[in-house]
């Protein structure tokens, strides 16, 4: 699960060596490990070029040349410079070349003449933009559609954002090593490594008990132990009741996606709150929902005391700014003592209300006992938090920030979406699919936190949790057909998702058989 940065990467590898495991090693176990993937992916290649760098990256690729080269496949290695004199990397080099091994300048490198080229030129700690020869190079290499099997990263992609850096390999497979980096998984890196392969190379675990980790992989194992256990006494009290906002008479549809999102989650009660003209609309289509008249405001939370709701949705669909301003802002406040309601998951209008100034809702947040989930998309970010971030910061720092700004767990939805909370814990969620852009699919992501959170699930792990199932009904989707997903099926999803963890890794889901 757990995602290091260049340097903390440069950091494990330190403390190995330290431990006694002498770097050539560590880099002869990574060729080794490029070498078979190399034979798994393409066992019919014959003339593969290496393209090496001068640092550690190309020392992995004269090893990978070298192991090529001895089973008797055609290599050819081209450099930007030799390694420095004395560095494993120039071990790597003269072994290879000790076995009559090719080395040529890289402007002699002519894609169409391969099968497959390996990069090595660069890694994960790229910090300058590439360019001139570099730019060149990988230029023709992209516009060949010749197979590319990146070490580390594809080059020009940094480790630590995912960005490009002036220009990038596309790469089919990309093997690193020990962990995955953040690049390999923010956009456009993830798109740039093809299909990533984490390989061990000698590095053990121990090494976290030095390098403190605060990014993961929103993988199940990060919030698996915390998903709610359904007692064979529960009743739908003791699994949580939801309350969720809805727009006027048009524009109902948002809070009931998010109303069936969070019922099929686990919350044992569901409460539609809805302005007096919507109740009607509402009432034809709804049946194991609840309604409630939304009037005045201490109706309202008189409402959430009395039914004892612990979870409240605001902003999908709700339309009147304003008022969603205003009942925020009310209940942060009544909850500032941590009884009664236990989570407040804004999202949309619930969102934009806060635009000018957003420190209102942070003052808010800041003061009150109930936790808060902000779920911005792109354009909603911006309007929250565009003035207090810069875009040379990653999509991590970004949330990472947001979250602290905002004393809030934060969801910064997209290809590569990024939960946060306040305090610097986040994660990168990477089982998405682009059947999740489709109207609605936010609302529905809205409803699956809701529900876990009424069943007292901590809020940081019920968002990771939320986002990964919310992707994983696309996925099941996907298997049964590859277009035509929309917001309406995935609520029912959710059932198959929780089929799915429940013979993954989640076999105490429930207290029985």
């Amino acid at each position: 699960m757990e995602l290091l940065t260049p340097e903390e990467m440069g950091q494990a590898d330190r403390i190995t060596i330290a431990g006694g495991i002498a770097g050539y090693h560590l880099m002869q176990r990574a060729g080794q490990a490029v070498f078979e993937e190399i034979v798994r992916f393409w066992p019919d290649a014959r003339s593969v070029a290496v393209l090496c760098g001068s640092g550690n990256n190309g020392g992995d690729g004269y090893v990978v040349a070298k192991l090529l080269k001895a089973a008797g496949i055609s290599v050819a290695c081209f450099y930007t410079e030799q390694p420095k004199t004395n560095s494993d990397a120039a071990l790597a080099y003269a072994d290879y070349v000790s076995l009559g091994g090719q080395v040529l300048p890289l402007h002699h490198f002519i894609p169409e003449d391969y099968s497959l080229v390996v990069d090595a030129l660069l890694g994960a700690g790229l910090v300058r933009d590439v360019s001139g020869e570099l730019t060149t190079c990988i230029t023709r290499l992209n516009m060949s559609g010749i197979s590319v099997c990146a070490i580390d990263l594809p080059s020009g992609v940094s480790g630590l954002d995912g960005q490009i850096k002036g220009a990038a390999v596309q790469a089919q497979h990309t093997v690193t090593f020990f962990r995955k980096k953040p690049g390999h998984l923010l956009q456009p890196g993830r798109e740039l490594c093809g299909e990533v392969h984490v390989r061990d190379i000698s590095i053990e675990d121990t090494v976290f008990e030095t390098i403190p980790v605060r990014l993961y992989e929103n993988l199940p194992e990060l919030w698996c132990d915390a998903l709610p256990v359904t007692l064979v006494n529960a009743h739908k009290f003791t699994r949580g009741h939801v309350g969720v906002f809805s727009g006027g008479m048009m524009s109902t549809g948002a809070a009931r996606l998010s109303a069936a999102a969070s019922a099929r989650a686990g919350a044992g009660l569901v409460t539609m709150i809805a302005p007096p003209d919507a109740l009607p609309v509402h009432a034809a289509h709804l049946t194991g929902t609840m309604l409630y008249p939304l009037g005045e405001t201490v109706d309202v939370l008189n409402f959430i005391k009395a039914r004892k709701v612990k979870t409240v949705v605001l902003g999908p669909a709700f339309g009147d700014v304003p008022r969603a301003r205003d009942l925020v802002c009310a209940l942060l406040a009544e909850y500032a003592d941590e009884t009664g309601l236990k989570t407040l998951v804004l999202d949309a209008d619930g969102i934009t209300a806060f635009k000018d100034p957003p420190q209102i809702l942070f003052a808010a947040a800041e003061r009150s006992g109930c936790s808060l989930v902000l779920t911005p998309h792109e354009g909603e970010f911006q309007r929250l938090f565009g003035g207090l971030v810069t875009d040379s910061q990653s999509k991590v720092e970004k949330a990472r920030l947001a979250a602290q700004l905002s004393h809030s767990v934060v969801i910064y939805k997209g290809a590569d979406t990024v939960i946060a909370a306040p305090d610097g814990r986040a994660a990168i969620n990477s089982n998405g699919n682009a059947l999740l852009a489709t109207a609605g699919s936010g609302d529905v992501l809205t409803g699956i936190i809701a529900g876990l959170c009424a069943q007292d699930m901590p809020v940081f792990e019920a968002a990771c949790a939320a986002v990964w199932i919310h992707a994983e009904t696309a996925n099941c989707f996907a298997e049964e057909a590859p277009v035509g997903l929309i917001a309406e099926d995935m609520p029912d999803l959710i059932v198959k998702v929780w089929a799915r963890l429940a013979k993954m890794v989640c076999s105490q889901m429930t207290a029985y058989p």
